[in-house]
């Protein structure tokens, strides 16, 4: 099978001849070669294709152009330069997309384009080269993915107000009531019943009364009304019957509800969602859902943990099921994220891990879309520029409270909870209980794998069910075809374009779906969220020197932080970090975990900052005492007759002097003493006369030295 955006190469030919398509249409495919500055698209059948892919001659390789970049790695010259040549691209490939791929409408063409833009025809032609042959994204032009880098232009984001039309008022007139009547009508419709109070037809009567047609006065102070007489006022039949003739119900439906109440549920519906789609993976929805049962603890039963999410993908023709995710994260962009990652895997693979035995016949999905249909809160508060740039996946967000824009997905999740709500133990089964009613959350028996099969189950039926008010082709009816959806995927890929890619290597996906973030290199490792991290390649290549205190971007998974990524330049590839001994504490943690225990040390630290400040203070005290204590007693035996020379003169001979009374009285003796037992008496006189007296004189010729010199010294003393 041939896919669009896939690369193929020839195994015939010793040169490296790669191709990419760039265009299916019906029968015929259009490719380009991926050598060359101006290579231009070439025609060939899609069965000669097929029939080489048959024989081995052509063969399907990962995208050598596959990247992963954010505009926070771009130099400016870089996304200037890609700008400049995207805006020649997506202003004119739509429009004169069947002119270039004809060859001899081709150079008319591009003359065109070219004089358009004041470029020459060459420069026009190596523009859409590079867009074909790089992977028709709007990455494809920037100068070279390898030198990427730098800091990227900050995202200015912009805010759209919906503003309604204008009240349109008639000029006919009534025979007694006249456009002076008409404006007041309508005033007291505008101020009383197109109000969110939805006052009601005859008390916005009674107010035309009261401020037109009625005398004010008072009475005890209190304001009164009395009403002209009958022949003076517009009975309520008249105001009635204009009130019909000039009425717009939407925005009479809008200013006393809300305009996406009116969107939502009384809003013409004169199409479908199909009509927007030329086959299978033109636009793909995603959406969640709070499933409606309770689940129960996988290690113990007897623990209730609430109730799942539930994410789907669903193809817009075909109403496929192309990926789901069940579990507790969300909704969130993690929740979406895995929903995303299970769009492209393998669903064989997939199902093998709840021992369902499936073949890809029977859930053939595992393509990117070209446009993804999702809610506002998980695809805009997360940068998706990667999708959009790397993968060519556009990224449409429905207004807030409009679940009718998403309506394949929506009904789905209604028929899932429906069959589980009849099925299942535990499911909700009265939004409200009245008293005495058995807590249906008591009988939650399925944990979270259990349910996870039970949701497989139900994606399969879907895949094979037929599809009621589908609107079918003639063709459809023609080729005797049933409705379900897998038949309409499989069909949809036969006869239409469609816009399926596929992705050899799960990991380019997921460096474009996990949140990134910049870590900064230092001495103790890669510091990333309080975390400190080590990588080969920067003890290898000696980023603790060379690079220290510089920024790098990485990927991480926020639900498990023992490691993070660096992704390689080219974005096929990644360098894993792990964390160092001093993080050890938090291998295994979620980043919430982790940001949890940090905050929990700065309360702590800050729990005990008086107490670290009074004992500083209390410190510094008793140390300023010790020495305000010795300059005291110092000052006390300051001998004014002994030169600074003298003092300094024999410094070695009573640090000796001095450490041989420390270790009289440091001294170990294991033996007890008793009263009778006589012991080495040390005695302290005037420290320049006898410095140590002892009942058993010691022997050593140091001893002996430091005794003579003491002598010495007792002389010149006398």
């Amino acid at each position: 099978m041939i896919f669009y955006n896939q690369v193929y190469q020839y195994t015939d030919k010793e040169e490296k001849n790669r191709i990419r398509i760039i265009e299916i249409n019906h029968d015929v495919a259009y490719f380009i070669q991926l050598h060359g500055d101006t290579s231009m698209p070439k025609t060939i059948l899609l069965s000669d294709l097929e029939n080489e892919m048959q024989s081995d001659i052509l063969l399907a390789i990962p995208d050598p152009f596959a990247s992963s970049y954010s505009d926070e790695d771009l130099t400016k010259k870089q996304i200037q330069k890609r700008e400049e040549d995207w805006r020649v691209v997506s202003e004119n490939w739509n429009i004169y997309k069947e002119a270039i791929l004809n060859q001899k409408e081709r150079e008319n063409a591009l003359t065109d384009i070219a004089n358009k833009y004041g470029l020459a025809k060459l420069k026009v032609k190596r523009i859409f080269t590079r867009f074909w042959q790089r992977g028709l994204n709007k990455n494809a032009l920037l100068p070279d993915y390898i030198y990427s880098g730098g800091k990227g232009k900050e995202k200015i984001l912009t805010e759209t107000s919906k503003v309604g039309p204008k009240r349109k008022y008639t000029n006919e007139e009534g025979i007694s009531i006249t456009e002076y009547v008409k404006k007041q009508f309508m005033h007291v419709i505008k101020k009383y019943y197109r109000k969110k109070e939805q006052l009601s037809l005859m008390e916005t009567y009674d107010y035309l009364l009261r401020d037109f047609y009625s005398d004010e006065y008072y009475e005890n102070g209190i304001r009164k009304y009395k009403v002209w007489d009958l022949g003076r006022i517009p009975t309520y039949n008249q105001f009635y019957y204009w009130f019909k003739k000039l009425e717009d119900p939407k925005i009479d439906f809008q200013m006393r509800h809300s305009p996406k109440e009116f969107e939502l549920k009384h809003r013409p519906i004169l199409s479908n969602s199909t009509l927007e789609t030329d086959g299978p993976g033109t636009r793909f929805q995603i959406d969640a859902t709070i499933a409606d049962i309770y689940l129960v603890s996988s290690f113990d039963r007897n623990l209730i943990i609430g109730r799942p999410i539930v994410y789907g993908v669903i193809d817009v023709y075909s109403r496929l099921l192309t990926g789901i995710y069940v579990g507790l994260e969300g909704p969130s962009w993690i929740g979406a994220m895995m929903a995303l990652d299970n769009m492209a895997m393998d669903k064989v693979v997939y199902c093998k891990k709840f021992d369902i035995t499936i073949v890809e016949s029977q859930w053939p999905a595992h393509h990117l879309p070209e446009i993804i249909i999702a809610d506002r809160g998980e695809f805009e508060g997360y940068s998706v520029e990667n999708l959009i740039n790397n993968l060519n996946i556009k990224i449409e967000n429905t207004s807030p409270y409009r679940g009718d824009l998403k309506g394949i997905i929506e009904r789905q999740f209604r028929t899932i909870n429906g069959k589980i709500k009849r099925k299942s133990p535990g499911a909700i089964q009265k939004e409200y209980r009245e008293r005495g009613d058995r807590d249906y959350r008591l009988d939650a028996s399925l944990n979270l794998a259990e349910f996870t099969k039970i949701i497989v189950h139900l994606v399969l039926h879907h895949n094979q069910k037929i599809i009621d008010k589908y609107p079918l082709e003639k063709e459809m009816i023609v080729a005797g075809l049933t409705a379900t959806p897998v038949n309409l995927w499989n069909w949809g890929i036969e006869n239409k374009k469609g816009r399926l890619q596929t992705i050899n290597n799960q990991n380019i996906l997921r460096l474009n779906l996990l949140p990134k973030g910049k870590a900064r290199i230092t001495r103790a490792g890669i510091k990333f969220k309080g975390l400190s991290y080590g990588s080969e390649k920067a003890l290898n290549e000696q980023w603790y020197l060379k690079m220290r205190n510089q920024s790098i971007g990485v990927v991480y998974d926020p639900r498990e932080m023992s490691q993070i990524y660096i992704p390689h330049a080219d974005g096929r590839d990644f360098d894993p970090c792990y964390l160092l001994d001093s993080s050890s504490q938090y291998k295994g943690n979620t980043l919430e975990e982790v940001e949890f225990y940090q905050e929990l040390i700065q309360e702590a630290k800050q729990q005990e900052a008086n107490k670290q400040k009074e004992n500083t203070l209390n410190v510094d005290a008793a140390i300023e005492s010790v020495i305000k204590q010795a300059k005291k007693e110092k000052k006390q035996t300051v001998n004014p007759n002994v030169s600074k020379a003298e003092k300094l003169k024999n410094t070695k001979v009573n640090r000796q002097a001095q450490k041989i009374m420390n270790r009289e009285e440091e001294k170990f003796d294991l033996v007890e003493k008793t009263t009778s037992d006589t012991g080495q008496v040390v005695e302290f006189t005037n420290i320049k006369t006898d410095i140590i007296r002892t009942q058993k004189k010691p022997t050593s010729r140091l001893m002996d030295k430091l005794r003579k010199k003491r002598d010495e010294e007792f002389e010149k003393d006398k």
